[in-house]
């Protein structure tokens, strides 16, 4: 290692731009408390375990009034896990049966319900984490110890942490919490994705490196690159905090030489529609109709989906929308539609698949979708997720059809749709590419498990190949074809898929603003160079690495 290399930690750059500031660790909780007998009484360690976990559940709750959207539904979540009876009692039958101490049988229940969670896959593997922070917060009220999470301070700075929980991310402040670094982590993790949508740089995934940064050492987060400067100039410290404003998007998206390329917006509840059209989006490249079917126990009916529809068309008249019909199952699990004890939800019943089983689900929203759309004016799109055969694209197009829904695509998250894109698009209008899953199924890595993070990256050659393999099938067919996935909000990463020939990009609204600048400063020539060269190398870094040589535009913009 030379001795520059020494100054430098690199890690996963999930969300671009540079930041400076004093290095400060997330506060963590108390620790593994030891096995012992409690001190005092079981009734009043009983007492002491429900009265905390009362009280982190009100905290958790109080601060969710004083957020909304995703954020506030995170710390709700949360809250509600912190009264979970089934912990409590758990925890406080511990104490009755083995005397142990209130903090340590809090530490054994949360232990089993997360290890439960775990071993169940997709979305309760997820939850799991909300467990352990839960546990790290009642631990901590029973010791009196400092409340883990991030730091309050008044001066900006750099916050350092092995991962962040979600309720720790719903509540970041990116007015004080200039960047991320994170010892765990990946593209897809919760972390990398609300730091995409804050605008935060953020370098994950940095592994044992996270120790070379001390407390209070002022850093350079370059979350473009994937970088960590721990000596950064007087030069790069003052640059670095001179740009404070998120860039801003006016249409159209195009590259420097007039090349078109649609810049869309993801969005996944109603609350989310006025802010991505506020933010100059040509459309909606992705609208997750999944809020409305969560966390109840029966299907929606039509009316009330025709309502939520609505609102999100209402805000983008006249523009695109294109509408993902049901994604349930695997991270999204629904009572009323998917089989609970399926020994890999991942590769089980989801997404389109559910209609094999439930066709009544899928007509009851087409129903929906094709009535909101008649009483607007946007230019409504709409496709079927985990579409992996040929006859399951003409079966979803000719169900569409029967409903007045003339555009119905299909999207691209399996290998097996890329390779076949060409039959496919012989009958689907277009196809989107959802970056997130078609790795997961391409290198075989679950993508909400924090040890197989450096496998889950778009970056990875094999992906690049199967998005060139769909392109090509699409432009066979005359049919566009977009990226929905987190992908398209990678500046650097935006250019290789346009000279791949995706047509569009639709990403968190935060990021358009870079993605087009990157756009705007190079041509379509530019754009299947480096293409070419992230296609030909053999791993996710070589292939990184040769566009950021390729493009010093993407440091002159500081992405």
């Amino acid at each position: 290692m030379t001795h520059s290399d020494q100054k430098v930690v690199t890690g996963a750059g999930v969300s671009p731009g540079r930041a400076a500031g004093p290095a400060v660790r997330m506060t963590t909780g108390a620790g593994e408390p030891p096995r012992r007998r409690s001190s005092v009484d079981p009734d009043t360690a009983c007492t002491a375990i429900a009265d905390a976990a009362t009280a982190v559940a009100h905290d958790l709750a109080a601060r969710a009034e004083t957020t909304e959207g995703t954020a506030r539904d995170v710390l709700e979540t949360t809250a509600q896990i912190a009264q979970d009876p089934t912990l409590v009692s758990d925890a406080q039958q511990r104490v009755r049966e083995s005397q142990l101490s209130p903090e340590r049988a809090v530490w054994e229940a949360a232990g089993a319900v997360a290890d439960q969670f775990e071993s169940l896959g997709g979305y309760l593997a997820e939850r799991a984490r909300d467990v352990t922070d839960v546990r790290d917060r009642i631990v901590a009220h029973l010791l009196g110890a400092p409340t883990p999470g991030v730091p309050t301070r008044e001066e900006p700075f750099i916050l350092i942490a092995r991962d962040l929980a979600p309720a720790d991310t719903a509540q970041l402040d990116p007015h004080v919490v200039r960047a991320l670094v994170t010892e765990e982590g990946g593209p897809t993790s919760h972390t990398a994705i609300l730091a995409r949508a804050l605008g935060i740089p953020a370098v994950v995934g940095v592994g044992e490196a996270l120790d070379r940064i001390a407390t209070d050492e002022l850093v350079l987060v370059d979350g473009g690159a994937g970088r960590v400067y721990l000596d950064p100039s007087p030069e790069a410290v003052q640059a670095a905090r001179t740009r404070t404003t998120a860039r801003t998007f006016t249409p159209p998206g195009t590259t420097k030489d007039g090349h078109r390329v649609e810049l869309l917006a993801n969005v996944g509840e109603v609350a989310e529609a006025e802010p991505a059209a506020a933010s100059g989006a040509e459309g909606v490249g992705l609208f997750r109709t999944e809020f409305c079917f969560l966390d109840r126990d029966d299907e929606p009916s039509v009316d009330e989906q025709v309502d939520a529809y609505s609102a999100v068309l209402r805000a983008f008249s006249g523009k695109k929308v294109v509408i993902r019909t049901l994604d349930a199952g695997a991270d999204k699990p629904m009572p009323f539609l998917t089989d609970s004890d399926e020994v890999n939800p991942a590769l089980g019943v989801r997404g389109y698949r559910t209609a094999l089983h439930n066709p009544d689900v899928l007509e009851h929203q087409l129903d929906a979708i094709a009535t909101a759309a008649a009483a607007h004016e946007a230019d409504v799109w709409v496709m079927a997720p985990m579409v992996s055969r040929v006859e399951e694209a003409e079966s979803f197009v000719a169900a569409c059809e029967a409903h007045g829904l003339h555009t119905a695509g299909v999207m691209v998250e399996v290998p097996s749709a890329a390779l076949l894109a060409g039959p496919m698009l012989a009958r689907a209008a277009f196809a989107s590419i959802g970056t997130n899953d078609l790795v997961q199924y391409t290198l075989a890595a679950d993508r909400l498990l924090g040890a197989l993070a450096p496998l889950s990256t778009p970056w990875d050659p094999a992906v690049l190949r199967l998005i060139q393999l769909t392109c090509t099938g699409g432009q066979a067919q005359g049919r566009p074809v977009g990226v929905c996935g987190e992908a398209a909000a990678d500046p650097a990463l935006a250019a290789v898929l346009v000279g791949l020939g995706v047509t569009s990009l639709s990403m968190t609204p935060r990021a358009l603003g870079d993605v087009a600048a990157l756009l705007n400063a190079v041509t379509l020539a530019e754009c299947r160079t480096v293409a070419g060269l992230a296609v030909a190398a053999e791993s996710s870094e070589d292939a990184r690495a040769a566009v950021r040589g390729a493009l010093p535009v993407l440091a002159e913009l500081a992405l």
